[in-house]
């Protein structure tokens, strides 16, 4: 199977963003992609709630959506939106993954469940859940030939997810992101290679790079990873398209060779009553 994973400086726009993922999606597929993949907040990078319902307007995600899966059934294509912003009826938001189908059908929807509240180095701070909800359902789905298991980006730092996901079936795991740069350069391939490692399964990251309109920045490297944890490809700093060739009968070699997800009945779970103390003498 040909993967392509686009890499973009999304702005304020939710149509220029439309826009310009649009056109390198369309590159994707002209290069022969089956399964194309768009970063976490393709349509829209803003810094605040605030803005970031006035640029969705009067609909819950500004037609993205609709724009997405009339894109998908045209070019006949795996299609997976990273995520977008939609607005929730409860008036909070979701940062949200849809996957449409080659007849532009909608085949799995994922809201973020881990929400990114930090403060970092340097005066930044980031707090994902003063805008958004965060999700409470895990997703495995068949597309393009294969079972992919759904995440986004901060989701990464939890290997208990991508567990749950690779003995659900998923043959590839998803993690469209828009990783800050310092955290990004400390972290971001090595967390994808443990999660391949540990799954036996490849992992695709389509990222958000460079300075976007609002100021922030972003990490890039879009990468495609294998299930033995080699980096097959990576985007590198630049917006653009990144292609790579899988075969799934990987996964099924890697998960023989170490068959650790057979495993997790050898290992009992303890409580904090279990954990032994030891003092320093």
């Amino acid at each position: 199977m040909r993967v392509g994973l686009i890499q973009m400086c999304a702005g304020q726009s939710v149509a220029g963003n439309v826009a310009a993922a649009s056109r390198l999606i369309g590159e994707a597929k002209a290069a022969g992609a089956e399964l194309i993949l768009t970063p976490e907040m393709t349509t829209v990078v803003v810094p605040k709630r605030e803005l970031m319902l006035a640029a969705l307007g009067d609909s819950a995600d500004g037609g993205a959506a609709e724009a997405f899966a009339a894109l998908a059934r045209r070019l006949a294509v795996n299609l997976l939106i990273g995520s977008m912003a939609v607005k929730r009826p409860d008036g909070r938001l979701a940062n949200r993954s849809m996957l449409f189908g080659p007849d532009g059908a909608r085949l799995a929807v994922y809201d973020k469940v881990h929400m990114f509240d930090v403060d970092l180095a340097g005066g930044e701070s980031y707090r994902e859940s003063r805008s958004y909800a965060a999700g409470d359902k895990l997703v495995v789905v068949e597309a393009a030939g294969a079972r992919l298991g759904l995440s986004i980006c901060y989701d990464v730092r939890f290997p208990a997810l991508y567990r749950q996901l690779a003995q659900a079936g998923a043959e590839i795991i998803t993690v469209p992101s828009a990783f800050t740069v310092p955290t990004g350069q400390a972290h971001w391939h090595v967390l994808l290679r443990a999660r391949a490692i540990e799954t036996g399964a490849f992992v695709l990251a389509p990222a958000q790079t460079g300075r976007h309109e609002s100021g922030r920045q972003t990490y890039g490297h879009s990468l495609v990873v294998a299930p033995w944890g080699e980096i097959v490809a990576d985007g590198g700093v630049d917006p653009g398209v990144i292609l790579a060739d899988i075969n799934l009968e990987q996964v099924i070699e890697a998960r023989r060779r170490i068959p650790a997800l057979r495993h997790d009945h050898m290992f009992k779970l303890f409580d904090n009553r279990d954990v032994l103390e030891f003092t320093a003498l």
